[in-house]
Parts: structure tokens; sequence; C-alpha cells
């Protein structure tokens, strides 16, 4: 192991690891954090500015392409951030020519990130529990703006005229303002935003659809930005032609949105936020023989939480591990990872950490006293 004296030595021996490029963010002894890229990078040239640099060209007429690797002292760093605090859940950290360094390989919304960075800068002096609390942060700030559009256009008039919205109203009005599993109004205040993107985009990009067979709106990481712009600006000449006015879209995406929740469960009240964000996490071997998957599966449980926020967490998702430790102070730090130390599904050990990660409960950093001793011996010993 190489001692490294401080973050831009850190950095060059970061940037020379052979892995896929990765996310650094690092403190130094003397106190200064930084950020950076570990992984090798190529060296592109022929790209006219930033924004082309982020898209794929064709390397076809040999104007543009790669043809080295990009030195450390090239790598975009940024050490000693003004706001003294350091995040990174997928989103752009960079701009201007370190981003024509990077490129676009298809960064986060960024609301997630926005929220780790506030509940950060909320946090004068950090302890443990203080992180823990920002990893378990479930607050749904970033569909909060949705909800407040959703009880406008949601008047007295538009919901007598659908007893199914009057009863969804009501439960948008009281929320929670969570992605917790109670809640059937986050739940829909979600549904109605996905079926509004739906009726806005689609139309939008369908000759994009038609030019090519492949095209899918969805796969546009960015598209909250346009789609906030066009329902909040409400230009006629993007309406689509089967509505009278942008209220009586949103209403309609509403209704297709409360309807489509009630088909997997009624009554509305059920359609609780839990109710869909079950987690199932399932053995490799059970999916082949279902038989097994009593004794290799994990029991099925709603989770608080989503994707844009820090608490990330869908059926099929969730946090691989949270952590927080002080050099020093191991012993105040915590560790989750769901499952168990042990992968035998015989074992008591198998288990023996996802009840913790599920219910965000502190577990000890540093391991306890040893309770079994495996011993390895050679043959005929």
């Amino acid at each position: 192991m190489v001692a490294l004296g401080d973050l831009e030595e850190l950095f060059d021996a970061a940037a020379r690891c052979g892995v896929p490029p990765q996310n650094i963010l690092a403190a130094a002894r003397d106190g200064r954090i930084g950020w950076s890229i570990m992984g090798v990078i190529p060296r592109r040239y022929g790209f006219a500015d930033v924004w082309e640099a982020t898209m794929p060209q064709s390397w076809a007429d040999g104007r543009r392409g790669w043809d080295d690797w990009l030195l450390p002292a090239d790598y975009p760093r940024v050490i000693l951030p003004p706001a003294g605090r350091l995040w990174s859940a997928n989103n752009r950290a960079v701009d201007g020519e370190m981003l024509r360094a990077l490129g676009d390989g298809g960064y986060d919304l960024g609301a997630r990130a926005r929220q780790i960075r506030d509940d950060l800068l909320a946090i004068r002096t950090a302890t443990m529990q203080d992180m823990l609390s920002v990893q378990l942060d479930d607050r749904a700030l970033f569909l909060a703006r949705w909800r407040d559009l959703i009880l406008e256009t949601l008047t007295d008039e538009a919901a007598a005229a659908k007893p199914s919205l009057r009863e969804a109203r009501e439960m948008v009005r009281d929320w929670g303002g969570r992605a917790a599993v109670d809640s059937a109004g986050y739940r829909i205040v979600r549904a109605i935003r996905i079926a509004l993107a739906e009726d806005v985009l689609g139309p939008l990009t369908e000759p994009c659809r038609r030019a090519d067979g492949s095209f899918d709106w969805h796969q546009i990481g960015q598209w909250e930005g346009p789609l906030w712009d066009i329902v909040t600006r409400r230009p006629l000449h993007l309406l689509s032609r089967e509505h009278p006015s942008w209220e009586a879209l949103i209403l309609s995406a509403a209704d297709r949105a409360v309807v489509g929740l009630t088909a997997g469960c009624s009554p509305l009240a059920t359609c609780t936020w839990g109710a869909r964000n079950t987690v199932r996490m399932r053995h490799p071997f059970s999916t082949a023989i279902p038989a097994l998957a009593r004794w290799l599966d994990m029991p099925p449980r709603p989770l608080p939480g989503d994707s844009n926020m820090p608490r990330v967490q869908a059926p099929g998702f969730g946090a691989s591990e949270r952590m927080a430790v002080s050099p020093g102070h191991e012993q105040d730090g915590y560790f989750h990872m769901p499952g168990g130390q042990s992968g035998h599904p015989l074992s008591r050990h198998y288990d023996d950490g996802q009840t913790a990660w599920e219910e965000g409960e502190p577990t000890p950093f540093l391991p306890g006293p040893a309770t079994s001793t495996l011993t390895l011996l050679p043959e005929g010993a």
C-alpha cells in the first residue's frame, strides 16, 4: 500500500486505477476535502463545444474520436468547495471544460442530490445520527410542487364532477409530504405526474418515434424540466387536440391515474405507497426453484422512500449499504447492509442484518465478541 500525503496525490493515484470511472470523494488530514473521478477517462478530440461533447457522436469521418487516456493532471477535480460539503448521487458535478472531458453518461435528475446537499448544509457539527438521518430522509420535496399543481387544478367544481377525484383530492391534501408506506396521497401525486408526462411528452415526441422505432422518451433522464415548463406555461400550440384546455388535460390525466390505481387496489385509501413499494429480495436459486423461496428469500416488506430523495427505495432496488464512521471514533460508527454476514441460508447470520436495514436502526460498525470460529485445515491434517 502506498502512503499518500494529500488529496492531489490520492486523485493522481485514483486516475490510474484500472476500473470503470467512478466518483471519488475524499478528506485529507489537513482538513481539505475534494471530489474527482477514479478510473481511466478517454482523451477525446474534435468536439465543437461542451454540449456536443456530452452527446454520442459518429466517428465515421475521422474528425471526432479518442486517441489516448487523459493524464491525471487533466482530470476534473473540485477541491475545497465553497459550500464546505461534498455529496454525490449520480448527479452532474461539474460544468464547462470539466464537463467536456467527462461527457454525459446519463446523469440523474439531481433532485436527490439537492436534498442531500441541503440536509448536509443544515448540519453544523455532524454526528453519526445526523448522517443516518440524511440517509433515511424520505421527504417528498421533489413532488411538492406537483402536489400544489394538482390541488390548484382539482377545484370544487372539478371534484364534484367525478367522485373519484373528490376522494383523491382529500388524500392529496393530507398526503403527509413523505414517501411513507401508509400514504395514499403520495402515491396519487406520483401517479398523476407520470400520467401527465405520458399525455404531454408522448404526443410531443411522436415524430421522433416515427423516425426511429427504438426512440423512447422515458429514457431521457432530464424530462422533468421540459414537462414542468410546459404544464405551467401552458402554450396552446402544444396542447393536445383531444382537450379543450390545459386544465382539462390535467384533469383527464388525474382521472386516468386514479382509475389505474383502483384497478389494482380498492377502495382508493388502500392504494398506499407501501402497497406498491414492497421490497421482495429473492435469491437467484428461488427464481428457478420456487419451492426453495421460504428458505432463501427475505420476507416481503413495505418500505418508505423513492427514487428522487435520499432514501432511495424501490421494490427491486435500494441502498446496498449505509455507513458512517469517523476515523478514531470507529466505536461510534454504524453499518447497514441487507441480508446478513453469511451466504448460507441455514446460518443464523443469513439475514441478521435485514431488519436493521429495513427499519433504519443503527447497528455497530465494529464487530462484537466472536460467537463462531471457522478453522480451515489442509487435507489430511
